[in-house]
């Protein structure tokens, strides 16, 4: 799932756009309407065409263009693929759209597209090169540069589907949604629905929430279930990384939540006031930046004011970037990596933006200390948590000492980053001691899915046998696992793990779905009705193999089907007999050998009024069952 948002100066027709693209107006508050301008964040949607000609439903984050509105606008950037930069044809670049562009360099969103619109307007040909190639030079010195340009009209729809086609081969070219299993949403709106309750809306980052899950909200740790989702109005099961999601929350009341709180797993994040950051102060900056400076703090749908604590200058010049620790006035949910955005409280400005590499640092740093400095440097390649994350799902199953040994991490911080990672449930743990296997949560997304989905074809291919084969089963697990030594063992704990967890049920010999029960057709009930009947006719002496089968029309999955339910038992010599008049067999056997000692064959036969044959498959399958042992001609209890 994907999400883009527009940007871009006051009036130059964002949403109008964005209406003309959706058939929904984003405009949702009825002073919006009246002033005719954005104010709050608007939401749409649309399907785009992706290149294998199947469709995508892509969100949509209107923002408001104005300025006395950016704290609003930078709400809804923090969780966009890609942004759909407005710059109106008959005005060209402004104010906001500069502001807006710099936000979105800070903020690395992957993606953009231009969009300039009002083009119905300009009849000079040459003007609407003149405004393109001064947007192209806006964009050249950000990491936007080369962005797709795309004239277009909402009112005469000229343009539109090209502007489709341009935003689908943007998206189509980033690489997929991050999901290590830890999900985050934060909240950017909060409302109640009458027979509902609490709704809360956001962009879902970095994992995936279900129906009924048990969820905490951020920082004030709220414990919430999930009642219900929504994507684009759509109801779902599962939540996926990088979707417009609405959830229906059960526990916890609207007036409690705000717009800046972030929805979790439990205990997979704890609030900080404290954050180590890179930052950079934009090159047009009207100041440099101060130590101890009061700033606005911006991170995913957030604002906190802030203080700044220069680490390694006394202060920082525009275009320059420096390490900050921030302190914060109230807790914050966030998580290395995660971009954000500093302003000037008054008057109201972005001074500039960078990234998290520290969600918890353990004190107020002193400053210039180079040992924090360095170790600062080193963090902004990866959190250890992160960093032996990553080595894991690089692995996908492995042991913890194969782990923590190619983490190239020291063996105290792997080991506690491994502990980290225990707490936060963001791994999965199978068996104990040094027999324990660690599989990454995207590993064991793909195994389930894969083997569940194998089952489920096994039943609709053979829908009377009991299920897949345990071998073929651990087949299945090492075809998903190239390059991974996976021993019987191990492939038998995995697939006990997922019986533990209700997706399988499993004995010695066969996987199978749960709720699955082998069943036969009504067609073939009648075959089994007919065999059934024909044996109970002649208890000990019912039709042989050939003739069963015949009855069954030659299907020997029928059969197995008979056999595996314990209806028929197969005994040797393509002997067939019901179990329980095989059971009744060995019951009077027994009683007769118990109470005489010694029985023969031509006496079994002649007690049952059976054939030799018949009365020959029983003795010998009590013998193999050791019931009975032969002694020359006659059979003695074991």
């Amino acid at each position: 799932m994907r999400v883009i948002g527009t940007a871009g100066h006051v009036d130059h027709g964002k949403s109008t756009l964005v209406q003309a693209l959706t058939g929904i107006d984003p405009d949702r508050l009825q002073e919006e309407k009246a002033r005719g301008m954005t104010i709050d964040l608007g939401f749409a949607w649309l399907d785009l065409p992706r290149p294998d000609g199947t469709v995508e439903s892509v969100g949509i984050v209107d923002v408001p263009g104005h300025i006395d509105f950016i704290k609003n606008m930078l709400a809804g950037v923090g969780g966009i693929d890609a942004a759909l930069l407005v710059v109106a044809a008959d005005e060209g670049v402004m104010p906001q759209t500069r502001e807006h562009l710099a936000i979105l360099d800070l903020l690395a969103v992957p993606a953009a597209v231009v969009a300039l619109t009002k083009s119905d307007l300009i009849d000079d040909p040459e003007w609407l090169e003149l405004v393109e190639l001064d947007v192209a030079e806006l964009l050249a010195s950000t990491h936007l540069a080369g962005a797709p340009i795309v004239p277009v009209s909402a009112v005469t729809g000229a343009g539109l589907e090209e502007l489709k086609r341009v935003l689908a081969m943007a998206l189509t070219d980033l690489p997929p949604r991050r999901n290590r299993g830890r999900p985050r949403l934060p909240i950017d709106r909060v409302f109640t629905l009458s027979g509902f309750g609490t709704i809360v809306t956001g962009t879902l980052l970095d994992g995936e929430f279900n129906v009924g899950d048990t969820v905490e909200i951020l920082p004030a740790q709220r414990t919430a279930r999930i009642r219900s989702l929504q994507t684009h109005r759509r109801p779902v099961q599962t939540a996926r990384p990088g979707s417009r999601v609405a959830i229906n929350l059960t526990g916890v009341g609207a007036d409690a939540l705000q717009r800046g709180d972030v929805v979790v797993h439990p205990n997979t994040l704890i609030p900080t006031t404290l954050i180590d950051v890179r930052f950079r102060l934009l090159a047009d900056a009207p100041r440099p930046l101060k130590h101890n400076q009061a700033v606005d703090f911006f991170v995913g749908a957030a604002e906190i004011p802030a203080v700044v604590r220069l680490l390694g200058t006394e202060t920082l010049t525009p275009g320059e970037e420096g390490w900050l620790q921030l302190r914060l006035a109230r807790p914050a949910a966030v998580a290395a990596g995660d971009r954000f955005i500093l302003r000037q409280p008054s008057p109201s400005q972005t001074l500039g933006g960078g990234v998290i590499v520290n969600p918890s640092p353990q004190r107020r740093w002193r400053r210039f200390d180079p040992r924090v400095l360095a170790q600062l440097q080193t963090l902004a390649h990866g959190q250890p948590d992160e960093i032996l994350l990553q080595t894991l799902e690089r692995l996908r199953l492995t042991t913890p000492k194969t782990l923590l040994a190619s983490a190239e991490l020291d063996t105290a911080t792997a080991s506690a980053a491994l502990d980290t990672l225990r707490r936060q449930q963001a791994l999965i743990e199978i068996g104990a001691g040094e027999e324990t296997i660690l599989v990454s949560l995207s590993a064991w997304r793909q195994l389930v899915d894969s083997l569940v989905a194998r089952v489920a074809e096994y039943h609709r291919q053979f829908p009377l046998r009991r299920g897949l084969p345990r071998s073929e089963a651990r087949s299945r697990l090492q075809t998903l696992l190239p390059g991974v030594p996976l021993t019987v063992r191990t492939a038998n704990a995995v697939i006990d793990v997922l019986v533990q967890q209700g997706l399988l049920h499993a004995d010695d010999t066969f996987v199978h779905l749960p709720d699955f029960t082998p069943t036969p057709t009504p067609a073939q009930q009648q075959c089994i009705e007919r065999v059934l009947a024909a044996f109970s006719s002649a208890p000990y002496a019912p039709p042989n193999l050939q003739d069963t089968l015949q009855m069954l029309e030659e299907n020997t999955e029928l059969l197995d089907y008979l056999i595996e339910q314990g209806i028929l038992v197969r005994l040797g010599g393509d002997v067939l007999l019901r179990v329980e008049d095989f059971s009744a067999m060995v019951q009077e056997i027994t009683a007769h050998l118990r109470a005489q000692g010694t029985i023969t064959l031509a006496e079994v036969r002649d007690r049952f009024q059976t054939s030799r044959k018949y009365a020959q498959a029983v003795l010998e399958e009590m013998d193999a069952r050791r019931i009975t042992r032969r002694e020359g001609d006659v059979r003695v209890l074991r």
